[in-house]
């Protein structure tokens, strides 16, 4: 049997709650958002391009948002050591490019490892906890991150609203 990404129910985000619950919901709905686009699709469907030349793909977005949440969180934020998840120096935009690299059940599996490990990480962290980013020479707080993923999730999932459309015609919220 061909593993298919799974479907998902999506949770309401909250309202009138304190900021950092509030920032944490809308993160998680822009990441089960995500993966709501991919549900019911194979692997070959995942890795589908949108148009030449590009190499954006619904499984080639997975792979970068788990790249960016490793880097925003883990590395950036809370100053961890670790390498890229994808991404070499030699193939940077490798999250997008080598897509044979991992079958998608093992990138899917990689992308909930990550969140769970970024939202560990931050977790004892003020909004206010401030961090230097070598390189792009300036001072960030945790709050400009979520609230920088929280745009970059949104950014994405226009363009996999799209990808969807074109790999089998499903539209709509999710």
């Amino acid at each position: 049997m061909t593993w298919k990404a799974p479907e998902i129910e999506p949770k309401r985000t909250l309202v009138g709650a304190d900021e950092r619950p509030m920032l944490q919901s809308w993160l998680d709905f822009h990441r089960q958002t995500l993966l709501g686009k991919c549900g019911g699709l194979d692997g070959e469907q995942l890795a589908t391009h949108s148009v030449e030349p590009s190499s954006l793909s619904l499984l080639g977005l997975v792979r970068h948002l788990t790249e960016v949440e490793r880097g925003w969180f883990r590395v950036s934020a809370a100053g961890e050591d670790i390498e890229p998840v994808y991404g070499t120096e030699d193939e940077p935009d490798a999250d997008f490019d080598d897509l044979a690299a991992l079958p998608a059940e093992e990138v899917f599996a990689a992308f909930h490892a990550e969140v769970d490990a970024c939202d560990a990480t931050v977790a004892g962290l003020s909004l206010d906890h401030v961090f230097h980013v070598p390189w792009r020479s300036d001072d960030y707080t945790l709050r400009w991150v979520y609230l920088h993923m929280i745009e970059e999730y949104a950014r994405h999932n226009g363009h996999a609203d799209l990808l969807r459309e074109r790999i089998d015609g499903v539209t709509g919220s999710f």
